[in-house]
């Protein structure tokens, strides 16, 4: 038995998320299957995140367990083969120990949300960004952005069927940044509640319109109160880009 950690991108459009569903294909099950072709043996595939429908990723981690050894090369190549013609790749396998776990060891995680900010629509990144034709000020919404750094309760920013146990969160990083027509929303922490990137990223675009003051942000934090907060943006501009070690 060998343990191999794989790094993965892909395409979040056609999928109800990462997690197997009776109702409709996950990325799970794509991984599952091209495991199961590539070593002749099923397996489960474990991922550091479980991403929502629609949400994309470059640089998801998973790990499974194969019956034997194989070169990490290979099992990168051989499992991009079987996973034709899903939009999922592997980025790189590596071989690790028995006691690594995608999930359980990982110290953190960091996605970015894209904003394309003009009067056009998304063409060739239609369902890969959020689009918002109302002009944004991302300087305001880096000033709402500091208040939610550090240790919190961010029960405002917190889906109702989340199933975390506290809502108590460390946020790490949260920066705005204008890319040309793009706004791009960075974030890592070590974990996420269901839908906090999503909600802040949604309460932040009211203030990047002019609708709330950056200091709203605080006062919308400090209810612990989901309806103090904004909506809850679509899935399409979300990437979980990298998940971190020791």
């Amino acid at each position: 038995m060998a343990r191999y950690k794989l790094t993965i991108e892909y395409d979040g459009r056609p999928y109800h998320g990462w997690q197997r569903q009776d109702h409709g294909p996950s990325v799970q099950q794509a991984l599952e299957e091209a495991v199961l072709r590539f070593c002749q043996s099923e397996t489960l595939v474990q991922c550091a995140g479980r991403t929502d429908a629609g949400v994309h990723a470059t640089g998801q981690v998973a790990h499974f367990d194969a019956p034997r050894d194989y070169r990490c090369d290979r099992v990168r190549d051989g499992l991009n083969f079987h996973l034709r013609p899903h939009p999922v790749v592997v980025l790189a396998a590596e071989a690790v120990a028995d006691d690594f776990h995608a999930r359980f060891s990982a110290i953190g995680r960091s996605y970015l949300f894209r904003i394309l900010n003009r009067r056009a629509p998304a063409g060739l990144d239609a369902g890969r960004v959020w689009w918002v034709p109302v002009a944004l000020d991302a300087d305001a919404m880096q000033q709402g952005a500091d208040y939610l750094l550090g240790h919190h309760d961010f029960t405002t920013f917190r889906a109702s069927e989340c199933q975390a146990k506290s809502p108590m969160k460390t946020l790490d990083a949260l920066s705005v940044t204008r890319v040309g027509e793009e706004i791009h929303v960075a974030t890592s922490a070590r974990s996420f509640l269901h839908h906090q990137v999503r909600n802040m990223v949604g309460t932040l675009k009211l203030v990047g319109e002019g609708k709330w003051r950056p200091e709203d942000m605080k006062r919308a934090l400090d209810a612990r109160d989901r309806s103090a907060g904004g909506p809850t943006c679509p899935p399409d501009g979300l990437y979980l880009t990298a998940v971190h070690y020791r």
